[in-house]
């Protein structure tokens, strides 16, 4: 019997290592090499580097959503003097069908197509993201969103002016961006225990505004000359970095010999004194929990089950959840109506704040672009303090309700005397990014780990996918609503769009009232619920 036992688990641990990727086990055959002592702080290094590419992955994604923002005032016509230089040459300002009366609409149309696509797409990904290779998974999505992305800017060079064309392609990369959120949330709750989560993830979540900086920085540097290449560039880069996560993204710690910290009993498997006392059940015991949080890797053929998920559904552990039992879960469906609201306002801001600026003041397409990335600087410094006052207090409602109440204000603020100077302007779009991405940032990063993670679920880590997918799916469907009313009410005036979205802001307080009661009922119940750490 010991010999079959030892093969069954060197064929296990065989398997395991197939699944490391290509790049990793170059970098572990180096580093046991070379260095010792790097190797044998590998849990911390597998951790650093699920950061930095899960980092790397979305403010990618974001980076490819930007520059529609960006060039809008160039398609339609609004040059600047540079571009009117020009006219001589014969290039003409605008591009067709984008250059008549009718391109706020035409804009709106565009917008629409890519955001409610992604919106109702996001469901079925988390689905999907919950059975799959996360590598596959994340890697094919970059890889085809930065085709998409690249094909909307040579439309330029082939000279397409089919309205449908420019539909089509946002609707393909509204498909495919969202492979990214599911995928990026779920690696860094499996690989990063509770403690300071809301600090981790405020900081891992500037990759969002990162992302966008980086987006409207690309796309404002060739907007004047050639702005094919805001797409094409952005598509190049998340190409690449798809291509990056293929070769070193580990999807899984147990692949490597990692386990997370709530569960230490696990690394009792990696012990050989089991197979040195010849305890033949507790072998078995031990192989079963190593399984019971297996997920498919990319040895698993995408969207097939293995024997051992099939053994996990037997067992009702590690079972991925239904989008009907996850609203079920406490709390998730008052913030994903919140995030409706509040996704509705961030992403308002993050289509038609250039155009706002250069309709709003003197300033050319590219001034306007560079002006408003300090909305999303703004944003970097929100989801930090969102996230550090959610774990200093425990009360993730209550921080978001306080940010949305100062958030109101500073709209009307920033509507009001934003175009007075550049300097009030600068101010004023940086407080107004730290209130109104704050409460964003933490609801879909913090807030949707945790409610994945949640009690109820009695230890069950393959619904943090599905979670995060409807949190972040039904902000997603605020993200289309916003741009496209204020495209349609911009026509009547730029004031009424800021009282769309102060109004927004206050239908979301609202919605996380429940929440904020219960969170202080539970603060009197118990005064040391509000932690200093």
């Amino acid at each position: 019997m010991r010999p079959k036992l030892g093969g069954g688990r060197t064929r296990k641990m065989s398997n395991n290592y197939n699944d490391i990727p290509f790049g990793i086990r170059i970098v572990q055959k180096l580093s046991r090499q070379c260095c010792p002592r790097l190797h044998a702080r590998r849990d911390l290094l597998y951790k650093v580097s699920i950061f930095v590419l899960t980092f790397l992955a979305y403010a990618c994604y974001h980076m490819c959503r930007k520059p529609i923002s960006v060039v809008k005032s160039v398609l339609q016509g609004n040059c600047s003097s540079a571009l009117a230089a020009q006219l001589h040459k014969g290039q003409d300002c605008g591009y067709a069908p984008f250059d008549g009366p009718d391109a706020t609409k035409l804009f709106g149309m565009l917008d629409s197509a890519f955001l409610f696509t992604y919106a109702i797409a996001m469901f079925a990904s988390g689905f999907v993201a919950e059975r799959v290779s996360l590598r596959y998974f994340l890697s094919m999505g970059m890889i085809l969103t930065g085709i998409f992305t690249y094909m909307f800017g040579i439309a330029r060079t082939s000279n397409i002016h089919s309205l449908w064309y420019f539909i089509l392609i946002q609707i393909g990369a509204g498909i495919f961006q969202t492979t990214g959120w599911p995928g990026v949330v779920t690696l860094v709750g499996r690989w990063f225990g509770k403690s300071k989560r809301g600090l981790i993830f405020g900081i891992w979540n500037s990759h969002t505004s990162i992302g966008n900086i980086l987006g409207t920085l690309i796309a404002a540097h060739y907007v004047e000359s050639d702005w094919a290449m805001s797409f094409v560039v952005p598509g190049i880069v998340i190409g690449a970095i798809g291509f990056l996560l293929f070769l070193f993204l580990v999807d899984q710690p147990e692949i490597v010999g990692c386990y997370p910290d709530s569960v230490p009993h696990e690394r009792r498997v990696t012990n050989d004194s089991d197979e040195e006392h010849g305890d033949e059940e507790q072998v078995r015991h031990n192989d079963a929990e190593i399984s019971y949080r297996s997920t498919p890797t990319e040895r698993t053929p995408i969207l097939a089950r293995s024997q051992s998920q099939n053994h996990q559904r037997e067992h009702g552990a590690g079972r991925p959840i239904s989008l009907i039992d996850a609203l079920y879960i406490p709390g998730v469906a008052e913030f994903s109506l919140c995030l409706f609201f509040t996704k509705l306002v961030s992403y308002t801001f993050m289509y038609w704040l250039p155009l706002y600026i250069q309709s709003s003041s003197t300033l050319g397409p590219t001034l306007s672009a560079d002006l408003s990335t300090l909305f999303d600087v703004g944003g970097i410094f929100g989801a930090i303090a969102a996230g550090y006052l959610s774990d200093l207090t425990g009360m993730s409602a209550t921080i978001c309700m306080g940010m949305l109440f100062i958030a109101s204000p500073i709209l009307l603020m920033y509507q009001q005397y934003g175009t007075l100077s550049v300097s009030i302007s600068v101010l004023l779009l940086i407080v107004v990014g730290i209130f109104v991405n704050g409460p964003y940032a933490l609801i879909t990063t913090s807030v949707s780990a945790e409610r994945g993670q949640d009690s109820s679920l009695e230890g069950n880590a393959n619904a943090l996918a599905t979670v995060t997918a409807i949190i972040d799916g039904t902000g997603s469907i605020g993200a289309a609503v916003g741009p496209l009313l204020a495209g349609l009410i911009s026509t009547t005036g730029w004031q009424n769009v800021f009282y769309m979205l102060i109004i927004a802001d206050i239908l979301a307080m609202l919605l996380l009232s429940r929440l904020v009661v219960k969170e202080f009922a539970s603060l009197r119940r118990s005064p040391t619920r509000i932690r200093i750490e």
